[in-house]
């Protein structure tokens, strides 16, 4: 693994938030899955671009990029070492041979200059320590005029999962932090500009998306899903045993107006963002 500046990440996604997310691939990419195809139409991946994923965590999206550049080459880079030994599997296992893995920070990874064509990413560019600094590395790392997409959380108040979240606030703090915080770090399409800008992009767009989110195939599925969920694992943790199972009791009861013969579905939403490298 090459060095690491954004290390209390590191330790999460190395630790029980990574094995979690390595054990339960398929649960997360029916989660995040449904936001697939706004995400490769914004990419506009042609078949001999060299693409960047950004957070690659199970790699599903390296995967289904790679698909797209069958004459190109696709990277993914995450900081987890069990995500990525199952992204390596599912490579192998689909026969998937034009991608490469690598462990690595990507605000410091020593990409090279101008290796790629298109980087993208699905929900995993709300974590960095310094935006602007990883996403500067990101854009010394594109060819002059290359694209990049992502994906990245709204403000949770007003969603499906901000009301199944608001439904344990009497018994927990709220899951992702403070609108603006940690997963939610982006929610602001001022503050994707304000960084984008001053990593050295330009012709940055923020479009809001919607999607469906399959959490489990009953309540008692996703309840149980979700209780595992690394930031909701940790306040049940910390919580005593009355609150932690009004907790539990309020999720299932949040989650029942979403259960339908598909599984608990919530609307999801996101910003899908587009740039240019700066030449």
């Amino acid at each position: 693994m090459t060095d690491t500046v954004n290390t209390a990440q590191a330790e999460a996604w190395n630790g029980y938030e990574g094995r979690h997310w390595a054990a339960h691939h398929e649960r997360y990419d029916a989660v995040n899955e449904g936001f697939n195809e706004t995400l490769f139409a914004a990419a506009r991946i042609g078949e001999r671009d060299r693409v960047l994923d950004i957070g690659c965590g199970n790699g599903q999206v390296t995967r289904l990029a790679a698909v797209r550049a069958p004459l190109g080459s696709v990277t993914g880079v995450d900081l987890s070492a069990p995500m990525l030994a199952t992204a390596r599997a599912r490579a192998e296992a689909e026969g998937v041979a034009n991608v490469t893995f690598e462990q690595g920070d990507v605000q410091v990874f020593p990409f090279g200059e101008a290796v790629f064509d298109v980087a993208l990413s699905r929900f995993a560019v709300m974590f960095f320590a310094d935006p602007v600094a990883a996403f500067a590395n990101v854009r010394r790392a594109l060819r002059p005029g290359g694209r990049l997409a992502f994906l990245c959380m709204t403000e949770v108040a007003g969603t499906d999962l901000g009301v199944v979240f608001g439904a344990l606030a009497p018994f927990l703090p709220t899951p992702t932090g403070e609108d603006g915080t940690g997963p939610t770090s982006f929610a602001d399409p001022g503050r994707i500009r304000s960084v984008l800008t001053d990593a050295g992009f330009a012709e940055v767009t923020c479009t809001r998306v919607e999607a469906d989110q399959i959490w489990g195939s009953d309540v008692a599925d996703a309840a149980a899903f979700i209780a595992d969920w690394g930031p909701v694992k940790y306040h049940l943790d910390q919580a005593g045993a009355e609150a932690a199972d009004g907790a539990r009791e309020a999720l299932s009861v949040a989650l029942r107006p979403f259960e339908g013969p598909g599984g608990v579905r919530l609307r999801g939403a996101a910003w899908s963002v587009t740039a240019a490298a700066g030449r």
